[in-house]
């Protein structure tokens, strides 16, 4: 009797899910256990260095100046501000990095399934080449062997009497907004109300008639509409184009695009762009061959299977590893401290070495990165389920 009630006192530990239960809450506590081991022996050590975790340094001049910024910064403006300039850059450069690798990942994927022997080699040699090669090696040549190499200012090359390269930078014309500008905003944020309304209108009669249209293109056409009939209609020019030119030992006028920037921004685009050109190859190769005997008899071109039959259906297998490549060109962007250039991770660094606040400079760092790439992965991640088949 005595063995029959032990039995049954141990019965509990054979039921499966209680044993799940028993092993996930030992790892949460080891877990637990291990954080609070570390996090008190972080807190002794920085205690006996009179250096207790505090973001009050942020608040303190930062006394250095950054050689390249989008806002008005100066050595008399806070650390804040200075981290802020840092983000700032790191967003740029990711965005038209994203933005250009992207372009040219679909053209260097498109080619390398062209049927000419030449295109698709050549392509082929991009993807290969540019794939074995480590990015910062990669940086490093186009700051040091290209950009740097360009003549002196006053030898400068000039394209198109409009844009100068040396090795001070390439300067570009650029607008400046006059007087009339702020009123043509407006004009702008109706342009964008107009080109979203006309989306949904087409998105719904594509739906109800089954023939989706270019909502993309036709959006943009609307925008464009609008933004040049409200140019017109201004009493002046919202903008004018300033042109560079050389003064002394400087130039004047126009955008200067530093070195640091166009190293860094070139290495990131022709780096990620072939491996997205790998995506977009592997993913109009996973359309059924199916498809493009059903488009070929129904007569339509190249240009019309290509956007409307196979490549939303290969959006699909291409969207989700995409967002990896966009997420590594954002995090690989840190290298650019190697070339010189005041991104987050370079900004971050003067602060560390000015502050001595390791612990808080690094936990500022890895929640902008992470906040950058959580922003990107839900976007990508929306997109991804609108363009998903649905099973009926």
């Amino acid at each position: 009797m005595y063995l029959g009630r032990l039995r049954s006192g141990v019965q509990w530990l054979r039921d499966e899910r209680v044993v799940k239960a028993i092993a996930q809450a030992l790892f949460v506590l080891a877990v637990f256990l291990a954080f609070r081991f570390f996090y008190t022996n972080m807190i002794t050590a920085l205690a006996q260095r009179g250096l207790l975790p505090s973001f009050y340094f942020l608040r303190l001049t930062a006394g250095f100046d950054i050689g390249e910024k989008a806002i008005e910064y100066s050595r008399a403006h806070t650390y804040a501000r200075a981290f802020l300039v840092g983000i700032i850059n790191t967003l740029v450069v990711s965005f038209w990095g994203i933005l250009f690798a992207t372009i040219i990942g679909v053209i260097v994927g498109l080619a390398r399934l062209s049927r000419n022997f030449v295109i698709r080699t050549l392509a082929t040699i991009y993807v290969e080449g540019l794939r074995n090669i480590p990015l910062l090696v990669l940086l490093v040549f186009w700051y040091t062997g290209v950009f740097l190499k360009f003549p002196p200012l006053r030898k400068a090359k000039v394209l198109w009497n409009a844009v100068y390269l040396s090795n001070r930078g390439v300067v570009i014309p650029w607008p400046t907004p006059t007087e009339v500008w702020p009123r043509y905003v407006w004009v702008l944020g109706a342009g964008l109300v107009a080109a979203l309304a006309v989306s949904i209108w087409l998105i719904r009669m594509g739906r109800r008639t089954g023939r989706m249209p270019l909502v993309p293109g036709w959006a943009l056409l609307t925008f464009l509409v609008v933004a040049v009939v409200g140019w017109f209609l201004m009493p002046s020019a919202p903008l004018a184009l300033s042109f560079p030119k050389i003064e002394g030992f400087r130039t004047v006028g126009g955008r200067r695009l530093t070195p640091e920037f166009m190293a860094l921004l070139s290495g990131l685009v022709i780096y990620t762009s072939a491996y997205i050109g790998e995506v977009v190859r592997a993913g109009i190769q996973s359309v059924p061959k199916g498809q493009y005997e059903a488009a070929r008899a129904l007569g339509l071109t190249p240009y019309q299977m290509t956007r409307l039959i196979i490549f939303p259906q290969a959006l699909r297998v291409i969207v989700p590893p995409l967002t990896s490549q966009y997420l590594n060109l954002t995090k690989n962007s840190s290298l650019a401290v190697y070339i010189g250039y005041p991104d987050l991770y370079s900004v971050s660094g003067t602060i560390y070495n000015q502050t001595g606040r390791a612990v808080e400079v690094t936990l500022l760092m890895m929640a902008v990165y992470l906040t950058f790439s959580l922003t990107t992965s839900l976007f990508m991640n929306w997109y991804n389920r609108k363009i998903r088949f649905v099973e009926r």
